[in-house]
């Protein structure tokens, strides 16, 4: 459907904030008729075969692949990420394409024979009905990839709302999915604020997905569910890297130098703080060259390894968060104002890699979500400081602990908060066969991201009790509550 919109937002190149084109408000009348469209299609939607609907997906799959340099090339246009992490962009939501091929043996339901005489007692996942997805900026093809194909493998149809910054890779998808599913299925809304407001209060939808920060997070969680929606929000981070003495020197301070910095920060599962225990702390100058040795430049350059943050705000916030840290006493030891850059990008929204060292608590660029290239470092003297320090913070996103210690490792599994652990992994975002954990006030609502529980967010169970008789003889007529106890 041509927009018939009035508004239009602007999509800039974040590598020089020149315009790239213009994404539409979609009106009130658009957002009802792409309800619409996405109710009457689940009529018969439901009840395809899951085997066709598999098969949909396989074809999915395979037109992902053929487009996959279309897609990396609208990720590094508008959010402005290097080529490899567009790649990778592109393949981690691949890989939830693939488990959602895998959808009928993930909504098998479980039954009992005989639990009493003749009855026997079985459940079965059925699809809720039409759902949506409101996505974030950072991940243009992976969170919609997240979303709707778990969603409709399961039988429901969407209605997808991407990041008005870098809508171009969802509308690439969306280009493909209408060569391949029935009209309706899959929908897409434009917007900002009043589209969310839609989505949460159409009486229509039935579930809401949410990636973003904690202030939208909460709010969608509070008025979706206030109109009786299931939601589920992902939301803000603050995941830390605990270093132990006897780590692997080098490859741990790449891990945190690749964690840290990739992306320019703009990731929930980056590791934007550093905790060095003891003897560790001696290792400080030698992350600082590493970082400083990082290429700061667009993405359309293959030896580019930081390209920008996605708008001028996002780059005047980064900014203030680092000259925060310096007003309040803690030590830039790398300063990534101002980076030397490829002739051309000095218009760009560019922040070099940023260490900030004697960071505390109380400081104001630990205890927010900073969103950029910048790591925060902390001393402790133990790993019981290490648990107890990055327990007291209120996210719960992920952690990760670098230790050859085997007891050590153990002690930190069980005792840590954070949902999401990795042993000398940087980044520990689990594979589709498992699920997205994160916790505390990195979310909020009825089960997490994809993998069993994304089947059981996109799904109601229902129980059935069977009785079937060989004869008809009376067994009287029973008034109390019914025991099976026969």
């Amino acid at each position: 459907m041509e927009s018939q919109a009035k508004d239009w937002l602007p999509v800039v190149n974040p590598a020089t904030n020149e315009l790239i084109s213009q994404v539409p408000e979609t009106t009130h009348a658009e957002k009802l008729a792409a309800v619409y469209s996405a109710k009457k299609a689940f009529k018969e939607w439901k009840d395809v075969p899951v085997l066709k609907r598999v098969n949909m997906l396989f074809e999915l799959r395979e037109a992902i692949v053929k487009n996959s340099d279309k897609l990396t090339e609208s990720i590094i246009a508008e959010i402005g990420k290097t080529q490899a992490d567009a790649k990778g962009d592109v393949q981690r939501g691949l890989e939830v394409v693939e488990y959602a091929t895998g959808v009928a043996s993930h909504m098998m339901g479980e039954t009992v024979e005989n639990v009493s005489t003749n009855i026997d007692i079985y459940s079965v996942r059925q699809p809720l009905g039409v759902v949506s997805g409101i996505c974030p900026f950072n991940f243009p093809a992976m969170i919609p990839l997240w979303m709707f194909p778990l969603a409709v493998a399961c039988g429901n149809t969407m209605v997808l709302k991407p990041s008005e910054k870098d809508p171009g890779a969802a509308m690439v998808l969306m280009d493909l999915v209408k060569d391949i599913f029935p009209p309706g299925v899959v929908n897409v809304i434009h917007g900002s604020h009043d589209c969310v407001d839609f989505i949460c209060d159409d009486k229509d939808i039935k579930a809401i997905s949410f990636v973003g920060g904690n202030t939208a997070g909460e709010y969608i969680h509070a008025r979706g569910t206030a109109t009786g929606k299931r939601v589920q929000s992902n939301m803000g981070a603050k995941n830390h890297a605990t270093i132990l003495p006897d780590a692997s020197k080098e490859r741990t301070l790449d891990a945190i130098v690749g964690a840290a910095f990739g992306a320019s920060g703009q990731r929930c599962m980056a590791l934007p703080a550093a905790v060095f225990v003891g003897q560790a702390q001696e290792w400080i100058p030698e992350l600082v060259e590493k970082a400083k040795n990082l290429k700061v430049g667009p993405g359309s350059d293959g030896s580019s390894e930081i390209g920008p943050l996605i708008t001028c705000q996002s780059k005047e916030r980064v900014e203030m968060l680092i000259q925060s840290a310096v007003d309040e006493g803690a030590d830039v030891i790398l300063d990534g104002r101002n980076p030397t850059l490829p002739d051309g990008y000095n218009g760009g929204n560019f922040v070099g890699p940023t260490i900030i060292d004697n960071v505390e608590v109380g400081h104001k660029c630990y205890q927010e979500e900073i969103f950029g290239p910048v790591l925060n470092i902390l001393r402790v003297d133990t790993l019981d400081e290490a648990i107890e320090l990055i327990n007291s913070n209120q996210y719960g996103n992920g952690t990760a602990l670098f230790t050859q210690s085997g007891s050590a490792a153990r002690k930190y599994q069980r005792n840590i908060e954070a949902g999401q652990l990795g042993i000398n992994v940087p980044i520990p975002v689990p594979l589709p066969f498992f699920s997205f954990t994160g916790n505390k006030k990195s979310f909020v609502g009825a089960t997490n991201f994809y993998g069993k529980e994304g089947v059981k967010f996109y799904t109601n169970i229902k129980t059935v009790t069977t009785q079937w008789w060989e004869d008809d003889i009376s067994s009287g007529v029973q008034t109390s509550f019914p025991t099976m106890n026969k």
